[in-house]
């Protein structure tokens, strides 16, 4: 399998008046912060066109909030679209049944310690930051979750930042039955909230694998997650009128090999239109023996270099197999998450035909960590991966236009036309 970036190292092979205009931006920007109308700024100073989808949505930029504790209130909702990005995905809600029931409980924790620090790959050797936090899903009523859904959705389109509700559902063992009466209840009561909001077209909903679940006896079976994979989407549409859900699957890092994993991915476009309208692609790495936040019980799910390499080379795999034409159904657009720690892993990501990036650790890093001084640190976070002049999405964008890598239309560079490379010119870097 290819384990191997496609950018090169080094700096960006960009003009000499680009790089002194994108360090001057940078400059500039960690002390005024950033233009109000920062996709603009891009399409009218550098010709570049950031929109892009996560899921079937439109979204202004490709950069996102995970879900998970920086995503569990109004307010923190509120800052995240004021800062300017694409979309942000809810904090994950445990499904019940009508009577207030939760098979799966125990993934609804209060505590929510977090402890960010550094990291050396142990497969790369190279050095990241990674986040260990107790707590899992929304430890709040399903009630609660209604609310906080209703009031986000309305602040999100106020600022044209795309929010999306998620969710843990029922996970059979082996020879158990799927509790339906949960999807069924949990799915119609967010439905009926999407379109009390005001929000317009079928419910958009992302289906969490959280990364936990990967170092549970749950799924200690291969048979058991490819049976998830195969069956939990149809649980959930069955639970709405054919065409009012836009489901997307949010894949765990199993502990299994490399084949076995990407087998999880394959198993889901297998499934064609019965599975997932898109695909995130995938959560942590998890370690049975890793200490959780506070000294807790062994065991905690991790980030870093490890994890985007892992990541990158599943779908390095996956779009192999697309291109020789080894899969039944076309690819589920495919939103990217792990390690996104600057605009060029951004990239990396896109060149694999990843739509949207979802971040957590980056908004987390000690102040110290910005060159921007002033605002939130979701600001902060997008200086960075925007601007840095070495390792900025708008320096290596540029890198990509002039190496000819894309080719622009009209003067504008697009980010879907990065996502679009493998198709075309990347063939060879795939089939090779």
């Amino acid at each position: 399998m290819i384990n191997r970036l496609i950018l090169p190292a080094g700096p960006p092979r960009i003009s000499r008046e680009d790089a002194v205009r994108i360090r001057r931006d940078y400059e500039r920007f960690s002390e005024t912060g950033l233009p109000e109308r920062l996709e603009r700024y891009l399409l009218e100073q550098y010709g570049l066109d950031v929109s892009s989808h996560y899921g079937p949505r439109p979204i202004k930029n490709p950069f996102g909030k995970a879900s998970g504790q920086l995503s569990l209130s109004a307010y923190q909702v509120q800052a995240d679209a004021e800062a300017g990005l694409g979309f942000v995905v809810l904090k994950t809600v445990i499904a019940e049944d009508e009577q207030g029931e939760r098979s799966m409980k125990e993934w609804a924790v209060k505590e929510t310690r977090m402890e960010v620090g550094r990291i050396v790959g142990k497969e790369t050797g190279e050095p990241g930051w990674n986040v260990t936090w107790q707590g899992r899903g929304w430890h709040g009523s399903f009630d609660e979750y209604l609310s906080f859904v209703r009031e986000a959705l309305q602040l999100g389109r106020e600022r044209g930042t795309v929010v999306v509700p998620s969710c843990k559902y029922h996970l059979p063992a082996i020879g158990e039955d799927f509790r339906l009466d949960e999807y069924r209840y949990t799915t119609r009561r967010l439905a009926q909230v999407w379109k009390e909001a005001g929000e317009a077209g079928p419910l958009q909903l992302e289906k969490d694998f959280s990364p936990t679940l990967a170092g549970s006896d749950r799924a200690a079976q291969r048979p058991a997650i490819i049976r998830w994979l195969r069956e939990v989407p149809t649980a959930i549409r069955s639970a709405l009128p054919d065409g009012d859900i836009r489901l997307g699957i949010k894949l765990m890092n199993t502990l299994f090999d490399d084949e076995f994993q990407l087998r999880t991915v394959r198993t889901l476009v297998e499934e064609g239109a019965a599975g997932a309208d898109y695909i995130v692609y995938a959560n942590r790495l998890y370690d049975s023996g890793r200490p959780a936040a506070g000294g807790g019980k062994a065991g905690a799910a991790y980030g870093g270099p490890d994890l985007s390499a892992r990541n990158l080379r599943i779908l390095s795999g996956l779009r192999r197999l697309e291109l020789q034409g080894e899969l039944p159904f076309p690819v589920p657009v495919l939103s990217g998450t792990g390690d996104v720690h600057s605009g060029k892993m951004a990239l990396e990501y896109a060149l694999r035909g990843v739509a949207s990036l979802q971040m957590h650790t980056l908004f987390q890093l000690p102040g110290d960590a910005y060159s921007m001084k002033r605002g939130s640190k979701t600001q902060r976070a997008l200086h960075e991966l925007f601007f840095h002049p070495d390792v900025g999405l708008v320096a290596w964008m540029l890198h990509l236009r002039e190496t000819g890598e894309i080719a622009g239309r009209g003067g504008t560079a697009s980010f879907l036309e990065v996502t679009n490379w493998y198709r075309d010119r990347g063939r060879a870097f795939f089939l090779e």
